[in-house]
C-alpha cells in the first residue's frame, strides 16, 4: 500500500497541473491568443534549457546506442501503422488518417516525459529519454510532412518539401539544444556559473509551463462528441505502444532495467499536445486531435499508475526473454 501511495503522490502534481491549467481554461475568460508568449517561452527557451541539462554531463557512449534506438523508434513506427488503420476505417480520408496515426503513437515526450520519467525511473533514465526524444521525433516529423504532401495538402514539390523537413529537424530548438548538449558532452564544457544558474532555473520552469499550457489548450478546444476511433487509438497508444517497446527491447538484447522501464514508460504516456499543434497547421482534424489529447491524458491516469506501480513492485520484468 505504502508503494501504491508513493506512487499517487509522485504523479498526482503531474496530472494536478493539467487539471489545474483545464479548469483555469474553462472558468477564466482569456483570449487564446494570450498563450502565444506562454508557448514561446516553452519551446524555444525553457525545454531546450531542459534538454541541454539532460545531456551535456552524459557520456558519447550512453548517446550512441544504435540498438535501443532501433528498437524503440520502430516501435512508434508500428504504433503510427496501427493508429493510420484505426483512422482510415472510421474516415477513409489519407490527410485525416495521418492524424490519427501520430494521434496514437506520439507521446508527449516533451512536457511530460523527463520530469515524470526522471522521478519515476531516476536520474539514470535522462539518457534513454533524450534518444526516445530525438528520434520519435525525427521518425513523425518526417512522416507527416511528406505523408501530408501525397494527400495534397503540402503545396510543394516533393523537393522543396524534403529540404523544408531537413532544416525544421535543424533548426527545431529542441535539437539545436541536443546538438550542443552532446558538444558539451563530447568536449567537456562547463558553462560560466551565472549561465549555468539561468539554465538551472529555466529548465525548472519547462514541466510546470507544459502541463498548464497543455491543460488550457485542451479546455479552450470545442469537445462536443468522441469520434468513433478515439478509443481504438488511446488503446494503442497507451497499451500497445509500450508492448510494443518492451518486445522489441526484450528482443534485441538485455538493456537493463532502467533504459527499458525508462522507454516503456516514454511509450505509455499520452498523446502529446503537438497532435493538436500539426492538426491545425493543416487544418484537418482539430476536433478529434483535441478529444484524443483529452481522453488518452484522463486514461493514462489509469494506465500509467498501473504500469509503474508493478515496475514499482517488481511484478513486471525488464526483459521478456531472459
Amino acid at each position: 500500500m505504502s508503494d501504491l501511495l508513493g506512487l499517487i503522490n509522485l504523479l498526482a502534481p503531474f496530472f494536478g497541473l493539467i487539471g489545474l491549467g483545464f479548469f483555469c481554461g474553462r472558468v477564466v475568460k482569456q483570449p487564446e491568443a494570450g498563450l502565444a508568449w506562454m508557448q514561446f517561452f516553452l519551446i524555444y527557451v525553457a525545454l531546450p534549457c531542459l534538454f541541454y541539462r539532460l545531456i551535456a554531463d552524459k557520456s558519447l557512449d550512453q548517446l550512441t546506442n544504435w540498438p535501443f534506438v532501433l528498437a524503440t523508434t520502430t516501435a512508434t513506427f508500428c504504433a503510427f501503422l496501427l493508429s493510420f488503420a484505426a483512422g482510415w476505417r472510421h474516415t477513409r480520408d489519407l490527410a485525416q488518417s495521418v492524424m490519427q496515426g501520430v494521434a496514437g503513437s506520439y507521446s508527449n515526450v516533451g512536457y511530460m516525459g523527463p520530469p515524470l520519467v526522471l522521478a519515476a525511473i531516476g536520474a539514470a533514465a535522462s539518457a534513454p529519454v533524450v534518444l526516445i526524444f530525438v528520434f520519435d521525433n525525427l521518425l513523425l516529423f518526417t512522416l507527416v510532412p511528406l505523408l501530408m504532401s501525397v494527400a495534397g495538402l503540402e503545396k510543394l514539390t516533393l523537393g522543396a518539401t524534403l529540404r523544408r523537413i531537413v532544416w525544421r529537424i535543424l533548426t527545431h530548438p529542441f535539437n539545436v539544444a541536443t546538438a550542443l548538449g552532446v558538444a558539451a558532452s563530447t568536449l567537456h564544457l562547463k558553462l560560466p556559473s551565472a549561465l549555468d544558474q539561468m539554465v538551472t532555473w529555466l529548465s525548472g520552469a519547462a514541466a510546470p509551463c507544459a502541463l498548464f499550457i497543455l491543460g488550457v489548450t485542451v479546455a479552450l478546444r470545442p469537445l462536443w462528441r468522441i469520434p468513433g476511433e478515439v478509443p481504438a487509438l488511446v488503446v494503442v497508444k497507451l497499451v500497445l505502444h509500450p508492448f510494443l517497446v518492451w518486445f522489441l527491447l526484450s528482443a534485441l538484447g538485455d538493456f537493463g532495467p532502467v533504459w527499458t522501464y525508462a522507454a516503456v514508460t516514454m511509450a505509455a504516456l499520452p498523446p502529446a499536445l503537438n497532435i493538436f499543434v500539426i492538426s491545425t497547421q493543416y487544418n484537418i482534424g482539430v476536433e478529434r486531435a483535441s478529444a484524443c489529447v483529452l481522453v488518452g491524458t484522463v486514461a493514462s491516469t489509469i494506465s500509467l499508475t498501473a504500469l509503474l506501480y508493478l515496475i514499482r513492485i517488481g511484478a513486471l520484468p525488464y526483459d521478456l526473454f531472459p
